[in-house]
């Protein structure tokens, strides 16, 4: 059954949306506030932490995917360069390093202008996507850091999709 048609989306919070979702999936989360739930997303590299906030100001359904990731201080303009080689790839959302937490970030806001209403389909695949993302960059992201591999050369793991399953 598709996630839209288990849920009504009549006067749905975004946040309460997002809830009825982790719950379908068995995600752990924790609703920080009425706006506000973060919540841990098992991935094939690790478990990544998302925190989903609504923004009544300007409409918007914010999404923040992070993993750790403590950079020698070396390596630091390696990394900045293979960030924007990345988002120059990346459709939807963008990657950035917050260096005084040393987590890795993925960002996507979702506008909902005018009143508009999130689908169930629409927010999971936006957790989907985020997930995705630091799934096929993650690799690339630790060869830059701790292979000394070049950016270029570090993102053909990225670009390189496999077929299949071995």
């Amino acid at each position: 059954m598709a996630l839209s048609e288990q849920f009504l989306q009549e006067d749905l919070h975004p946040i309460d949306l997002v809830e009825h979702i982790a719950e379908h999936h068995e995600w752990e989360f924790d609703r920080i506030a009425d706006d506000q739930i973060a919540m841990a997303v098992e991935g094939q590299w690790r478990t990544y932490s998302i925190t989903l906030a609504w923004s009544d100001y300007d409409e918007t359904l914010r999404l923040i995917c992070t993993f750790e990731m403590e950079p020698p201080e070396d390596r630091l303009p390696a990394l900045y360069h293979a960030l924007n080689e990345t988002n120059d790839q990346c459709w939807a959302g963008a990657f950035t390093f917050w260096e005084e937490p040393k987590l890795m970030v993925y960002r996507y806001g979702l506008v909902l202008a005018g009143g508009q209403i999130a689908t169930p389909d629409q927010v999971d695949t936006m957790i989907r996507a985020a997930v995705l993302s630091c799934e096929r960059y993650y690799p690339a992201f630790q060869l830059v850091v701790w292979g000394g591999r070049e950016p270029a050369d570090a993102l053909q793991v990225a670009i390189a999709e496999a077929y299949g399953r071995a």
